[in-house]
């Protein structure tokens, strides 16, 4: 019993996400890009979704390189809402070289405007 109880404790601290440890918080490269580019950070929608950076131009999101293909439905989304084009920042922290041409290839054919925020 005493190894059944050790078992279950030692499987319950495995952490079920595989998000990696990043430098920074997505929402710190959010409001220094969205506030040195004239946005509004965390625009909400009438659905309660929020844009991470609306500007007059752009629906924006914000995501670390590795999930660059949820950033491409979400900026369509924000896009679609509120009827300005989409765009996506994406956050490469060293790793991104191989994500960024994967975005670019999708980007290009969806009218997506593509920054890069490299921090490394």
């Amino acid at each position: 019993m005493r190894r059944i109880v050790l078992v279950i404790f030692i499987i319950t601290m495995i952490p079920l996400s595989a998000e990696p440890a990043h430098q920074h918080k997505e929402k710190e490269y959010q409001a220094k890009w969205c506030a040195e580019h004239g946005g509004i950070a965390e625009y909400r929608l009438d659905d309660g979704s929020r844009v991470d950076c609306l500007t007059d131009e752009y629906a924006i999101e914000f995501d670390f390189a590795p999930k660059w293909a949820e950033a491409i439905g979400q900026a369509l989304y924000y896009a679609e809402k509120t009827g300005r084009k989409p765009g996506i920042v994406l956050i490469d922290e060293g790793n991104g070289a191989r994500f960024m041409r994967r975005l670019e290839a999708v980007s290009s054919r969806y009218h997506i405007h593509v920054w890069r925020d490299k921090k490394s």
